[in-house]
């Protein structure tokens, strides 16, 4: 099995963003409507946030994904006040996965470590927090398929990543959480914890 260093396409990159953009436009709408007396944000200097979601998993390598899923934790630690908001650094891991391609024996995995930053701020809505931010890492790529013999590949990969996301806390600990963009997964929900 050998594995080697490949380049990523970014010309899928354009629809996403422009969904992340008014996915933006959306929450923004929304939390300037319901203005509240609560702090800016529940992300502070020091505090620590865990988040564990599921959805539908970034299609790497160009591999025409049909049923794709991905999945994705991510913990972080706000470090640095930045105007109004909080910036947060912290470590993610996840993958995504499809159980057809282009070939209908196909199937692809990407299991993905990376380091993520990001920027919260909670509009003056009790329990709102919505960010965005990019992250960086590594991808371990494998593909397969049957037809015409057995062939399969594996590779490592860069995958810079780019995302907005939203919780909700509905207890001072404990929340959901919704996320879009190019990042392990292109939209997922999940839960989400204050563990400080």
């Amino acid at each position: 099995m050998t594995y080697k260093l490949t380049n990523t396409g970014s010309g899928k990159l354009k629809p996403i963003a422009i969904a992340v953009f008014l996915l933006g436009l959306g929450i923004v709408g929304f939390s300037q409507k319901k203005q509240g007396t609560g702090p800016v944000t529940p992300v502070r200097v020091g505090s620590a946030i865990l988040n564990l979601g599921l959805g539908v998993g970034a299609e790497y390598k160009g591999d025409y994904y049909r049923s794709a899923f991905g999945t994705k934790i991510a913990a972080e630690w706000g470090l640095w006040q930045a105007g109004p908001g909080v910036i947060t650094l912290g470590p993610e891991l996840g993958a995504s996965f499809s159980s057809r391609g282009y070939r209908d024996s196909y199937r692809t995995r990407t299991v993905i470590a990376a380091i993520r930053s990001a920027w919260h701020y909670g509009w003056k809505v009790r329990g709102l927090d919505t960010y965005g931010g990019v992250s960086a890492g590594i991808g371990f790529h494998h593909y397969e398929y049957k037809d015409n013999g057995d062939y399969d590949s594996n590779e490592v990969i860069p995958v810079p990543g780019i995302f907005i996301g939203a919780s909700y806390f509905v207890t001072p600990a404990f929340g959901f959480n919704m996320e879009a963009g190019y990042d392990i997964t292109n939209l997922q929900i999940g839960i989400v914890f204050k563990l400080k």
